[in-house]
């Protein structure tokens, strides 16, 4: 079924308590990573989206309960020119997960097919190729049983807009915003052409998109949250590891330890 990014622009404010459903939700994933830790499993988590749609917000509420000893987050920018005398999936390859560790992509190898695209960082040759590329990268991916979630967060240009002017009026946020976001603002036609052909060219049956609107940040990060935890607890072994028999021993011994029910 095509992806249609209009069909994700309603804004609608959350039903519901925020506070509570993000609470429920990072305890969730804080469960879903215990067990990657407990039965060796590992996952990528990948964002994508539009400047200032809200990954980061996303992202900061995703983790706030995790150890961070199994996880990481990768920033995406542009290459370096270490990179850039490599094939361009070399970077990522690098930074993927073992097991027991989660991986969480700020923007990713779809780079080769919009930014690199609109702007002209690639040949029309080399973009084309890029889609069997990366659909092939993401099948090795699962096939090698490493789960893989993608989101595209989705806001309106009027939203975008406000977010930009917010950002410049607050003084602790102007870091936030540069020349290059109203770069890429200035060819939104273009982004969304290159977006509906990479929706229609990479949403498949292993590696399927969910598309998050993000006009309305507090249930943008719910949805997000929500849809990061449906996917991995039904991909991970939700169960604890049993007591460890040789500790429960030496906790016993060490102050009289009993086991509860």
């Amino acid at each position: 079924m095509t992806i249609d990014l209009a069909d994700y622009e309603s804004g609608a404010k959350l039903d519901g308590n925020y506070g509570e459903a993000l609470k429920t939700l990072q305890e969730r994933l804080e469960r879903v990573q215990a067990a990657h830790i407990t039965h060796a499993q590992r996952s990528v988590i990948m964002l994508e989206g539009w400047d200032a749609a809200g990954k980061g917000g996303i992202i900061k509420r995703m983790t706030a309960l995790l150890d961070p000893r199994y996880f990481e987050v990768w920033p995406i920018g542009a290459p370096s020119d270490e990179e850039k005398a490599r094939h361009f999936l070399w970077r990522f390859w690098k930074r993927l997960p073992g097991n027991r560790e989660i991986s969480i992509f700020d923007r990713s190898w779809y780079g080769r097919v919009l930014v690199e695209r609109v702007e002209g960082f690639a040949s029309e040759a080399e973009w084309r190729k890029g889609y069997d590329e990366i659909n092939e990268f993401e099948a090795q991916l699962t096939g090698s049983n490493t789960n893989l979630v993608k989101l595209f967060v989705h806001v309106t240009q009027d939203e975008q807009d406000k977010r930009f002017a917010d950002r410049l009026d607050k003084p602790w946020k102007r870091w936030k915003t540069g020349t290059e976001d109203f770069r890429n603002r200035a060819k939104r036609k273009a982004y969304m052409i290159a977006l509906a052909d990479m929706f229609e060219q990479t949403d498949t049956r292993w590696a399927p998109w969910k598309v998050i609107d993000g006009n309305n940040k507090k249930a943008a990060r719910i949805a997000a949250l929500t849809h990061v935890a449906e996917v991995l607890e039904a991909a991970v072994p939700m169960t604890p590891p049993e007591r460890d028999p040789a500790v429960v021993k030496l906790a016993e011994k060490a102050f009289g330890y009993a086991p509860k029910a």
